[in-house]
């Protein structure tokens, strides 16, 4: 075995990882970075970006079927379902260069394989036909990631029941689809298959689709997915799944006990994710696991000294952009970097590409009162925005939540075109401690869906003024 030694190991190359690295080598540290498949992780290659290069072309095709509506005319509208993945193959393949790039130039040391903990400081790499490596240490970042969940007796098979990698690669696009979850990534699912002509059927467990947002924006998300012909179920369960010859029968649970079996051409299973920690030489080390993710503090700090954890491997939320503010914070703490804050998960933004796309930061109604505080509600519909008439999107709201005496604004819950771009304003004024008066006191530029995040700021304390 070889020996290297580095000031930092990432064992991981995804959107915690090598943003981790890259920050660790700005402040002077020496750095390895070890990665088993594809820089840029799971959400490069497999989840963030090709989704959203799907989800551009199912956007474009409801887009031209309703030509019409904007004065225009298109006919033979028809769908070229390989064409559509390998743009979003291309797509993946062209950011995952860009990192290898972006590895070279910051004078990253890129090893390929996989990565574990041979003991304090150490990291064995196990690679493919070249044998064993192993590095050394002073600090050991495992930004591994998570996979798909499997539940017992609806297991995926690649082929009638497919996790999310299959789903971005379909080689037919299915007739009947049954979509497993309804959590961002069921739900972009269906809106893109849905888009693209599929019947499509969801299935939630919980008692309301996109449970982790606020009921109200949920409801309506709910009616606009079923004005579009999306099937919902909710409280309710696959009690099993039966393969034919290219079919799939579903049984179909509510919660009273009612049963019904419905037949599907494929099956997308979304029920949530499972951190990626096997295999890591965790066992003979003070490396705390909760199920399957491990426990950090609020600096990435594992219990084993030298050791951190960051992005999915390390729990909720499981967003890119955590992993990545996480990856950050966790060079700039090994480099002793002075006034540093600890990360406020409450102002972790979350986004749905879905068609109405939904967004939100802070706070949902619900979790506000449950604080026993006194709150100021504000609402602004899509229908009232010059900009979303003009460009046809009028279906949507934007709600904000402020605390009533101090006027701080703990939470905004959006649904309709571009809320994905509109919700970071919010983000950036909960981040500064932006109260009310701030809000409307800054000017919005018009025509713009932004001036939507001002009619509800204005409106949670009866300013509003186009409505």
């Amino acid at each position: 075995m070889g020996s290297d030694a580095y000031d930092v190991v990432v064992i991981g190359g995804g959107p915690g990882g090598y943003p981790a690295a890259i920050r660790a080598r700005q402040l002077g540290l020496s750095v390895a970075l070890v990665e088993r498949e594809l820089l840029g992780g799971i959400c490069l290659n497999w989840g963030c970006i090709p989704t959203k290069a799907l989800l551009r072309s199912a956007e474009v095709h409801h887009l031209m079927q309703h030509a019409g509506d904007y004065g225009l005319t298109a006919s033979a509208i028809g769908i070229d379902l390989s064409a559509i993945v390998q743009r979003s193959r291309k797509v993946a393949k062209r950011l995952n260069t860009g990192v290898k790039s972006l590895m070279k130039k910051n004078k990253v040391d890129v090893y390929e394989g996989a990565g574990r903990l041979a003991g304090p400081g150490r990291v064995a790499i196990d690679r493919k036909g070249e044998g064993a490596l192993e590095l050394t240490a002073r600090h050991i970042i495992l930004a591994t990631g998570a996979r798909a969940r499997a539940l017992p007796g609806l297991e995926a098979d690649g082929e009638l029941v497919w996790t999310y990698r299959e789903a971005m690669v379909p080689d037919v696009l299915p007739g009947r689809l049954l979509v497993v979850g309804s959590g961002a990534i069921g739900i972009e699912f269906a809106s893109f298959y849905r888009d693209l002509g599929s019947q499509v059927t969801v299935v939630e467990a919980l008692p309301r689709i996109l449970p982790v947002e606020d009921e109200e924006i949920s409801a309506l998300a709910h009616k606009q997915f079923v004005k579009q012909g999306i099937e919902i179920h909710v409280g309710a369960t696959v009690a099993s799944l039966e393969k034919g010859d290219g079919t799939v029968t579903a049984t179909l649970k509510s919660e009273n006990g009612e049963s019904k079996t419905a037949v599907f051409d494929r099956v997308i299973l979304a029920v949530g994710i499972v951190g990626n920690v096997e295999g890591l030489g965790l066992e003979n080390t003070k490396v705390a696991i909760d199920r399957t993710h491990i426990v950090t503090n609020e600096w990435t700090e594992t219990g084993e000294p030298g050791v951190y954890a960051i992005g999915d491997v390390a729990g909720a939320p499981w967003l890119a952009h955590k992993a990545t503010h996480e990856g950050v914070l966790c060079a700039e703490r090994i480099a002793g970097t002075a006034g540093l804050h600890a990360m406020k998960r409450e102002r972790i933004p979350g986004c749905t590409y879905c068609r109405p796309q939904i967004a939100s930061v802070g706070l949902t109604e619900a979790a506000a009162k449950a604080q026993g505080r006194e709150l100021r509600v504000g609402r602004f519909p899509f229908v009232g925005n010059g900009k979303a008439i003009a460009l046809g999107e009028t279906e949507g709201l934007v709600k904000t939540i402020f605390d009533a005496k101090t006027g701080e604004l703990l939470g905004a819950h959006m649904i309709g075109a571009e809320v994905t771009e509109l919700v970071q304003g919010f983000v950036v004024a909960m981040n500064l401690e932006t109260t009310e008066a701030e809000l409307m006191h800054s000017i919005f530029p018009h025509p713009t869906l932004s001036e939507m995040m001002h009619e509800s700021t204005l409106e949670a304390f009866g300013r509003a003024i186009h409505i």
